[in-house]
This record gives C-alpha cells, sequence and structure tokens, in this order.
C-alpha cells in the first residue's frame, strides 16, 4: 500500500494560521449568497463563486482575469473533487488545506501556542498578494511543486538542496548515515529536492504532472499549465515560484506494490522542499534543523518497513501517534553515538525544530501534535540514548515502536496549567 507522509504541509496547509485565518475571517458569513453585504466570501460560496470573488480583488492585470475566469468554466464541474481523489491516490490529501471540522480533542486540555515558525509563516503570506496565492489554491497550483517532486524527482548527484544549495553536502552525509544506522533496506530510499521554480519553469513538464494528477492527457492539461505559470509570474514576491511556501514541505513516499506508481519510476523517497529549510533559518535552527527534517522522515521510512504504522488508534489520534514516534526516531539517530552524535546545544535545537512544527488542528486528519507533544517525544528518545550504558548500544526499529507505544500516553497527556 502506498503511504505518504508530510512533516509539515505544503504552504496551503502550513500556513492555516495566516491563510486560512483571513479566509475563515472573510467566509464566516453561513449564508446561501455567494458574498455578504460587506463583500465577504460566504462559507456556501461554489468553487466559480470563490474564483469570482478573489479574481475581483486580486492585483492582476484586467486580461488576465478575464482569462482565469475563462479557465473556471474550462475546468471540469468536479474539478474540486478531482483534486481531493488525485491527493487520495497519490497520497497526498493531507497537504489540500481544507476547514477543520468537528475536534476530536478537546483543545482546551491542551498549551498551545503560535511558534516562531508559524509567526515567520505569517510574514511571509502577508508579502504576496492574498488573492492570487488564493486564486493558486483554489485551482490546485499551490500542490504543483509537490506533485513534481513525488512524480518526476530523481536522485542524482547534481541535486541540491537548499535555495542557493548551501544544504546539499550536510543532507547527502545525513542520508548516508540514515541508511547505515537503521535496521532497513536503506539503500532503497532516495533522496532528492522540491524546488518551487523548477516545478514551475516548463508548461510541458506542469501539463505532464498535471495529467498524471487528473488522469488526463498532457494536451489537455497545457492551456491550465501555461495559466498557472503565469499566475505564479504574476507577482514578483512570488520570485517565480522560488517563494518558500511552495515548498514548504519534506515528506517520504513509499509506493509499496502499486503497479501503476511502480510503472510511473516512483520509487521509496525523501523529498526535502527548500521552503521548509528557508523557514529554519530564518528563525536561527538551520544548523541541526535540516538534518532533524531529514531524521524524521526516515523515521517514517522505518515505520513503513517494520510496520509501525498499525494500531488500534484511528483519525488525528492515529495520525498524531505516526507523527511523534517519527520525532522520536529522528532524535534517536540525531543523538545516538552511531548516528549524529549532537552535541547538547545541538541537542536543544533539534527539539526545537520538531516544537516548531507542532499544531493544534486538533480535528484534521492531518495533526500531527502539539508543540509541546513533539518536543516531549524528543525529549523522550533523547533520554533513550543517555540511559544507555553502553552509548554504542542500538535499539532496532521495531522494538523501538514498542518503547515508543508504552510511553505514547504520558507523551499526549493534557498539558493545559
Amino acid at each position: 500500500m502506498k503511504k505518504l507522509v508530510t512533516l509539515v504541509a505544503t504552504a496551503a496547509l502550513a500556513s492555516t494560521s495566516a491563510f486560512g485565518v483571513a479566509v475563515t475571517a472573510q467566509a464566516a458569513d453561513s449564508s446561501a449568497t455567494s458574498t455578504t453585504a460587506s463583500g465577504a466570501l460566504a462559507a456556501s460560496a461554489s468553487f466559480q463563486e470563490k474564483l469570482d470573488w478573489a479574481v475581483a480583488r486580486a492585483n492582476l492585470p484586467a486580461d488576465l482575469k478575464s482569462r482565469i475566469l475563462e479557465l473556471g468554466k474550462r475546468l471540469p464541474a468536479d474539478h474540486e473533487q478531482r483534486l481531493l481523489a488525485a491527493g487520495s491516490r497519490y497520497g497526498v490529501g493531507d497537504t489540500t488545506w481544507r476547514e477543520l471540522l468537528n475536534s476530536a480533542i478537546n483543545p482546551g486540555d491542551y498549551a498551545c501556542t503560535t511558534t516562531p515558525l508559524t509567526e515567520w509563516i505569517n510574514g511571509q503570506v502577508d508579502e504576496i498578494d492574498f488573492y492570487t496565492y488564493f486564486i493558486l489554491y483554489l485551482i490546485g497550483g499551490l500542490d504543483l511543486p509537490t506533485y513534481d517532486a513525488l512524480i518526476l524527482g530523481t536522485e542524482s548527484k547534481a541535486n541540491t538542496f537548499g535555495i542557493d544549495g548551501s544544504y546539499t553536502n550536510e543532507l547527502n552525509n545525513a542520508m548516508k548515515h540514515l541508511r547505515d544506522f537503521w535496521d532497513i533496506d536503506g539503500a532503497s530510499v532516495q533522496l532528492m529536492p522540491m524546488k518551487g521554480k523548477q516545478a514551475f519553469a516548463d508548461v510541458n513538464r506542469m501539463a505532464y504532472v498535471l495529467s498524471i494528477m487528473y488522469g488526463d492527457t498532457p494536451e489537455e492539461e497545457l492551456y491550465f499549465a501555461e495559466m498557472i505559470q503565469e499566475l505564479v509570474n504574476s507577482d514578483p514576491a512570488l520570485r517565480g515560484g522560488d517563494h518558500p511556501l511552495f515548498t514548504f514541505n519534506a515528506f517520504a513516499f513509499d509506493p509499496g506494490d502499486d503497479e501503476y506508481l511502480l510503472e510511473l519510476g516512483i520509487s521509496k523517497r525523501i523529498v526535502m522542499g527548500d521552503g521548509i529549510m528557508e523557514g529554519m533559518k530564518a528563525i536561527g535552527l538551520d544548523v541541526t534543523a535540516p538534518r532533524s527534517i531529514l531524521s524524521h522522515e526516515f523515521g517514517h521510512q522505518v515505520q513503513y518497513a517494520k510496520n509501525l504504522f498499525d494500531s488500534p488508534l484511528t483519525g488525528p489520534e492515529a495520525t498524531r501517534r505516526t507523527e511523534l514516534m517519527a520525532d522520536a526516531l529522528g532524535s534517536y539517530f540525531m543523538t545516538h553515538k552511531r548516528g549524529q552524535a549532537i552535541n547538547d546545544h545541538k541537542v536543544l535545537q533539534n527539539e526545537q525544530s520538531f516544537y516548531n512544527v507542532g499544531d493544534c488542528s486538533f480535528s484534521s486528519s492531518g495533526h500531527h501534535g502539539t508543540p509541546n507533544q513533539r518536543i516531549a517525544a524528543s525529549k523522550w528518545a533523547i533520554g533513550v540514548v543517555k540511559a544507555q550504558e553502553n552509548q554504542g548500544h542500538f535499539v532496532g526499529g521495531s522494538e523501538f515502536g514498542s518503547m515508543f507505544d508504552a510511553k505514547l500516553p504520558e507523551i499526549v497527556a493534557p498539558d493545559a496549567k
């Protein structure tokens, strides 16, 4: 069975604290009309009504606005359903922004706060034209770099990591150590980057990716690709796709025995987005964060190989368990003598890397644990290393998973004061 797990969602989800709140504030009215008297978008608005609303407010040339509206009419009536179906088909459904529904856990029982990383994301959203960004979200353009890396990404010595390539050697070396460290077939797991500008540079490449997403031909998707590219290039702040919100993501993927995915050449892989590394650098965590994130994602590969996803938990609680265990697996590698053997100062940065990607989306299927829960999982794993009499002793993936499950109730216990 194919699986994809994200450390943080794509920009559409990761920026919920800014993007989602802004949409919610303007879409809070639940009347049947598309807009309220004040011009706010109604929650019940259709896809076309949302598009009309955003286009009317976007800072775009009149001719481009007309063509976007025409595109909206040309898209299949079930466009939104097809976008969600693509997410399910390729395992990336949790990367699509969605309104939170019923709470599965009482948020009042948990201490949750805005982290430096979410504050940085808010600032990134503030610097772009919100309505252009919203249009890209509506038509699926924000997901293109994720699908590009998933469908066309390959492991190569020519690959670079980070906007300026500054994390290339660090991540390649850490990946080598991860393959040697864990008791799985690490050689079968590939490492590759996610590049925003690359994903939007070639309309033919974009059309091919869109055709795989939606089950059409590249020729049928060419006009759609051209429109997305023009939108990305319309706002200089989006940097031709290099704005970090396009690649604010890292994920692990396993095609399992899906013959279609294997025929496409989609391998077991870890994809590291440039945007997430830029964000960590901005808040001063770049010394360890890239390796911490990579070790977390490799932790998911350990989970795949050892069947550690199996659990009686369901919904958000199951996802939270998966993510917190990956945090723990990552921290175990980062602090272990045979792993990265980081010192106490860097241990704190490692913990903060996971703290900063915690969320309070308790009812979302993409809930990854609160900031405090994520740091608790990391601290527990570090404690496992320090408690070993023989610092070179290695706990295998299956045994580690059992140890984590025994500790999980304590890690997720309510912590609100």
